[in-house]
């Protein structure tokens, strides 16, 4: 499993034209390219947020792989995403605004507006046999995965595998959050997704990268890296090596170790370019802490775990002052936990499934993660 580790120091073309060039000769991407390939790049377009917000792919990293792929004749490209809420043309055209990828557009691409989707069966699927797709992305030859490296308040790492869940349309996307509420099933549901869309390459933005409670709650961390592979597992697998986290804390990624999809450790994936270091980043408030059930008798432990699932894991919670009551966290929860009271947001706590969607969605970050001051730990 080859991945490729490229310092990027920053978003100016001549770096990421350069670090896109040896990605993807290390890959060996041209051999599977032709001038009459149709081509999709998948970028992370959460929401519409500034690119220095580091909620959202950086514009001049899809444009430099626009740049790339033109320079062989390529000139079917098709940049598209379904960010969170609803799937509209008119809220595409906005978010593609508001994430600066006219400049993706300005070197080639096709900015998406075609909201259309198809049903496709994924029978091998362990958690999830069939998923709605973009018809865009079904359309093309070659699919280039590109994700922003992210916490996440729900998966704890957002990269390669997470960000495909933006190949399913609008509010379908709560809807799976409904159907696997617990994190396990969820990430499984994605490592499915990830498998039928298979990405022929994913390359990871991880120059300005978000740390905490992502991911759109956290804050900007600088790492300075971006990361290629032909494999999206793989490249997960290593970008926990690069935010300094464990491999099985990563939902998704413990999930593709626990189907044999990627090795348990990253020292055994081969890796070329630069070397890759550590650079810790903080965790979100809902990663995983002490079990201190261990200590109590074996009658108790189940129990036990109970009652702090319930009472005192990690929660959303909105903050009255700060939330402008523009409605984002209803449309997109899955449960339809919250309404407007008063022209705020408010949260059934017996509704909630703890999918931190609202904290996602919310324009503002008037969503906080909360939970109990003892176990903080």
């Amino acid at each position: 499993m080859l991945v490729s580790c490229v310092k990027t120091d920053g978003y100016t073309p001549e770096e990421l034209d350069q670090a896109v060039e040896r990605h993807f000769a290390a890959l060996h991407l041209s051999d599977t390219l032709s001038p009459s390939s149709r081509v999709a790049l998948k970028p992370n377009l959460l929401k519409g947020a500034r690119p220095d917000a580091a909620i959202t792919t950086h514009p001049q990293l899809a444009a430099a792989v626009v740049r790339w792929l033109r320079r062989r004749g390529v000139r079917r490209i098709t940049l598209l995403d379904s960010p969170g809420g609803l799937y509209t043309p008119e809220l595409l055209k906005g978010i593609y605004r508001a994430a600066g990828m006219e400049l993706a557009a300005q070197e080639g691409a096709v900015l998406n507006t075609d909201v259309s989707y198809q049903a496709v069966s994924f029978p091998q699927g362990e958690i999830c046999r069939e998923f709605s797709l973009l018809s865009p992305l079904l359309e093309a030859d070659l699919v280039i995965n590109l994700p922003k490296l992210k916490t996440h308040a729900m998966t704890t790492l957002s990269g390669g595998v997470k960000n495909l869940l933006g190949c399913v349309p609008g509010l379908q996307k709560p809807e799976l959050h409904f159907r696997f509420p617990q994190k396990e099933r969820f990430a499984g549901m994605l490592v499915d997704l990830a498998l039928l869309v298979a990405p022929q390459v994913t390359l990871l933005d991880g120059v300005m990268a978000m740390e905490g409670d992502g991911p759109a709650g956290g804050d900007p961390k600088y790492a300075g890296y971006t990361l290629a592979s032909r494999d999206v597992f793989a490249l997960d697998l290593l970008a926990c090596r690069l935010i300094g986290l464990d491999p099985m804390e990563a939902a998704t990624v413990a999930q593709s170790i626990r189907q044999g999809l990627c090795p348990p450790d990253p020292d055994q994936l081969e890796v070329t370019g630069d070397p890759c270091p550590v650079i810790p980043f903080r965790l979100p408030a809902t990663a995983a802490g002490v079990d201190f059930t261990a200590f109590l008798p074996a009658s108790l432990r189940r129990p036990a775990r109970w009652c702090i699932d319930r009472l005192a894991a990690p929660r959303p919670v909105i903050s009255r002052k700060d939330c402008i009551g523009c409605g984002r966290c209803a449309e997109s929860c899955p449960p339809k936990a919250i309404s407007l009271e008063n022209r705020k947001a408010r949260i059934d706590p017996k509704g909630c499934i703890r999918c931190y969607c609202c904290q996602e969605m919310c324009p503002v970050k008037a969503v906080r993660i909360r939970r109990l001051g003892l176990l903080r730990l």
